[in-house]
């Protein structure tokens, strides 16, 4: 169990991670909340007697109360709080804290320290894609998607939008596809088919399409607009066929969906992005020797492929690795956590 002068640390060290990707108001909200939350009202009961790892590569607390709180400030746009969101300019500490005290005091915001941020963060989709690129290059085969920690499975359907990819240009060209251009250097992606002839995900906590879609634009950071809108472009190009996203945990569902037996004229392709670091340690590990048995049994035939865009333990930055069956270890990009950037390396 953490420690109260840990768990207001987590804040800090979250505010940190805001400022440095560009969320001044989301870093100001974090700073304020570990400062100034005391054992007067439940919520702050809750979160600083939290029982697990509080941090941004745990439980990620100080975002799941963030995403609380955007929600209701967009709930109700002539609130008190919803006055100090942007556009409207940064507000100081002490007016931020005000509005936040009476929302603290009340308990809608329990329901969301149940759970992980779940942004489904349709950005990420051109750094997987770039990933299913390299994989259609080097083992032609139709695919077979299983995607962990999948939230609402926006990025499960990245064939359905549009790419620029350092300039090679990719996907749908029909509307609403959102259109995805991250800042990229090095080399592009291999010109190659992706085909996928099937798919599935698993979230503990999946968000349900239509009636999920406000939650999920909770947890997008309120001064970033672009991914808002980016997100929405994705939600109407899921309108009429939302993806489905089995509820249950990761290792349990892969052990049941993978085979270690291979799986002729097909790639199997398991991916997730930045939600390994979410799973407990037996899970990573089950879900690590799964893949490991069914690598050991494919062949150029029956192959398999494990995409991952997270941030590796001891490492500053993410990135993106791809281990083939046959083939080997590889990283092949280092990247924005949101999909922002690209640098390319392809393998080396």
């Amino acid at each position: 169990m953490a420690t109260e002068t840990e768990i207001r640390a987590s804040f800090a060290e979250q505010a940190r991670f805001c400022a440095a990707l560009g969320a001044p108001f989301t870093a100001l909200l974090c700073e304020t909340l570990g400062r100034q939350l005391d054992r007067r009202t439940e919520t702050g009961r809750r979160v600083l007697d939290w029982p697990g790892e509080p941090g941004a590569f745990g439980d990620a607390l100080a975002l799941r109360l963030c995403g609380g709180l955007h929600f209701l400030a967009m709930s109700d746009r002539n609130s008190d709080l919803a006055r100090l969101y942007p556009p409207a300019p940064i507000p100081d500490a002490g007016a931020l804290w005000e509005a936040l005290a009476p929302v603290l005091a009340g308990g809608k915001l329990m329901p969301w320290l149940d759970f992980a941020p779940q942004t489904n963060e349709v950005g990420r989709s051109a750094v997987l894609m770039s990933g299913l690129l390299t994989i259609a290059d080097r083992l032609p085969l139709p695919m077979r998607l299983f995607e962990l920690g999948a939230s609402a499975g926006l990025n499960l359907v990245l064939d359905r939008y549009r790419y620029n990819l350092g300039g090679l240009l990719i996907g749908r060209t029909i509307h609403p596809a959102p259109l995805f251009k991250p800042d990229w250097e090095g080399p592009r992606p291999p010109k190659a088919e992706v085909r996928i002839v099937d798919r599935a995900g698993v979230d503990l906590n999946p968000a349900r399409l239509p009636d999920d879609a406000m939650k999920l634009s909770a947890y997008i950071w309120p001064d970033q607009p672009e991914r808002g809108l980016a997100l929405r472009a994705a939600l109407a190009a899921a309108e009429f066929h939302p993806p489905e996203i089995d509820r249950g945990d990761a290792a349990d569902w892969l052990e049941d969906r993978l085979k270690p037996e291979p799986e002729p004229d097909v790639t199997r392709v398991v991916m997730h992005s930045v939600a390994f670091q979410y799973f407990d340690p037996l899970s990573q590990q089950r879900v690590r020797e799964r893949i490991e048995a069914a690598g050991a049994q494919a062949s150029a035939a029956a192959p398999l492929a494990w995409l991952r865009f997270e941030k590796e333990p001891g490492e500053e930055r993410h990135s993106l690795r791809l281990r083939t069956w046959p083939g080997e270890e590889q990283l092949l990009a280092w990247t924005h956590p949101h999909g922002r950037a690209v640098t390319w390396l392809g393998g080396r």
